[in-house]
């Protein structure tokens, strides 16, 4: 087996962002739906051939990556489809209309956006989950926000950037637990030394959702009234509704399986929705069938329903997918994991990394090469695990050699790994939210200000040498020479 050059590396990689660029300018909004997948698998290709015919790889080894990344994604397979059932089921059943009719009586319009991130971000850390959030209370507020006036990107990048808040902090946190655990950081003290880079994000953020929320002009509350009445008449709205999503936190705060929750949520719902919405049933409802109950039930979960009121913004937002409609957010995934595959069994990430980890010569430049390395695994593994988890396992003697200690290490490729993974458009993350929220990832991507202050934030404070642990003296705050 060769070792690949870097110039080779990055041949696979330049055709898959060319095929994108042309795939978007063709296709436009309907990336998602066929050309992204045929772009990366073509790219998968491309580097499999090389590997095979140029490096020497065995096929066997592609096989055995391609396969490990199935294995390893199982599960978060599931719960995309789980969570566009779970969209479905709370939208119909009353719960999300419930959420929006209480947020514009309770939030100011001018402080939504802010209101919103704060919400997201509590809800996140309670969850530990950015995609159930962004499911369920982010949907809700997305709605709200669009009956007040309010632009979908911000509205986006407010709900993503509390979600990704969450995400981060939470120790409930799937990638919260992967980068300590990985790197061998207590779990508790890594959070710990995780807020000295987000508690100035945070207010970066927060900063700015209230000043852009007193600057633009929203809907008159004639308007606004108009879409509530509508909501009340075409769903009964009431406080009992609430105990669905209640519910439903209390399970995942207690750990029951998130698979357990979301499917159990999901049902409650869907049953509620056949009691205490005959508005909605009378549409997609058929009480004619063998047993119309199970019918209605599946018919909520699984398939696309449509909802007409008297306006068409709540047409459009009443009106569900379902497990149906994640399918496509899956065959992307998919696909981006057969690229992945092929660029790490190929050794070409590998290639790429090690280039990054050559420029390192400060403390201040290893922390931007394991950032660089984390978008590396962002863009071409299209994985927000993977970016955690290869950073983390190939700096780790580096950051022992500089003396650092290894939360320094965990912190780093938090900022920057899980934060990042939504804004990158062929990347899991970014696939899924763009998905649920309906705006396109490059077009939320700039207002998502927290996800783009947690790394800039991680830079600074290594640049200033402000607490950077070292491993004799992880207590105290030390300074360092950058």
């Amino acid at each position: 087996m060769k070792k690949p050059s870097l110039f080779v590396s990055l041949i696979p990689f330049a055709l898959l962002i060319a095929m994108l660029v042309l795939s978007s300018m063709i296709f436009g909004d309907n990336m998602s739906s066929g050309p992204s997948q045929v772009s990366l698998l073509t790219g998968a290709m491309f580097a499999s051939l090389i590997g095979v015919y140029f490096l020497k790889v065995p096929w066997s080894e592609f096989e055995e990556h391609i396969g490990r990344n199935f294995k390893d994604t199982s599960i978060p397979f599931i719960i995309v489809i789980m969570v566009g059932g779970l969209n479905a089921s709370w939208m119909l059943s009353g719960v999300v209309p419930t959420i929006i009719v209480y947020g514009l009586k309770v939030i100011s319009p001018k402080i939504f956006l802010a209101a919103t991130f704060l919400l997201c971000g509590v809800v996140s850390i309670m969850l530990g989950s950015s995609w159930t959030t962004v499911g369920t209370i982010g949907l809700a507020m997305f709605g709200a926000g669009k009956i007040i006036g309010l632009p979908s990107e911000w509205l986006a990048g407010s709900i993503i950037s509390g979600a990704y808040l969450g995400d981060k902090l939470s120790p409930l946190s799937d990638t919260t637990i992967m980068a300590s655990s990985i790197v061998g950081v207590d779990l508790y003290k890594h959070i710990r030394y995780m807020l000295i880079t987000t508690i100035p994000a945070v207010l970066i953020a927060l900063a700015v959702f209230l000043v852009v929320g007193f600057t633009f002009p929203v809907n008159d509350s004639a308007s606004v009234a108009y879409q509530v009445n509508v909501l009340h008449d075409s769903f009964n709205i009431s406080p009992w509704l609430l105990l669905i999503p209640i519910f439903t936190i209390v399970l995942l705060v207690r750990r029951v399986n998130v698979l357990v929750t979301l499917l159990s949520s999901s049902l409650i719902a869907a049953v509620v929705t056949c009691l205490a919405q005959p508005m909605v049933m009378s549409q997609i409802g058929d009480t004619s069938s063998v047993c119309p109950v199970f019918r209605n039930v599946v018919q909520i979960l699984a398939m696309p329903n449509t909802v007409v009121t008297q306006s068409d913004m709540i047409n459009s937002l009443a009106s569900t997918g379902g497990m149906a409609k994640m399918l496509n957010t899956v065959w992307l995934i998919m696909s981006l994991l057969v690229f992945g595959a092929t660029m790490s069994a190929s050794g070409m990430l590998s290639t790429i990394t090690t280039y990054i980890l050559k420029a390192a010569k400060t403390t201040f430049s290893l922390v931007a090469a394991t950032m660089a390395s984390c978008l590396c695994c962002e863009f071409v593994l299209s994985d927000q695990y993977t970016s955690i988890i290869i950073p983390g396992n190939m700096f780790k003697d580096a950051y022992r050699k500089r003396g650092l200690a290894p939360e320094v290490l965990s912190r780093t490729v938090e900022d920057c790994g899980t934060t990042c993974s939504v804004l990158v458009p062929w990347n899991s993350c970014g696939v899924m939210q763009s998905s649920l929220l309906g705006v396109a990832t490059l077009a939320y991507a700039p207002y998502c200000i927290f996800n783009i202050a947690s790394p800039v934030m991680g830079l600074i404070i290594t640049a200033i040498g402000y607490k950077i642990h070292k491993i004799d003296d992880t207590a105290s705050d030390t300074t360092d020479e950058n």
